[in-house]
C-alpha cells in the first residue's frame, strides 16, 4: 500500500506539486498496487483537481500507457 503522507516524508527535498505526478508513477512501476490519499500535498502550488491527478499517475503506470 502506497500512503501519500509515506512519500511526502521520505522525499522532502520536493518543492512543487508537478514534482509529484512522475514519483508516483515511478512507485507503482516498482510495484504498488494500491494507492492511498491521506493527507492533501503542501505545496504551494497543488491545483483543486489533486486528487484527480494524481490518481490518474498512478493508474496510467499501472496500465503501462505512460
Amino acid at each position: 500500500m502506497l500512503w501519500l503522507s509515506e512519500i511526502l516524508l521520505q522525499n522532502q527535498q520536493l518543492d512543487s506539486f508537478d514534482q509529484l505526478p512522475a514519483l508516483i508513477q515511478e512507485k507503482a512501476r516498482e510495484g504498488e498496487l494500491f494507492f492511498r490519499m491521506d493527507i492533501k500535498p503542501p505545496f504551494h502550488d497543488t491545483p483543486e483537481n489533486w486528487e484527480d491527478r494524481l490518481e490518474a499517475a498512478f493508474t496510467a503506470a499501472l496500465d503501462g500507457t505512460r
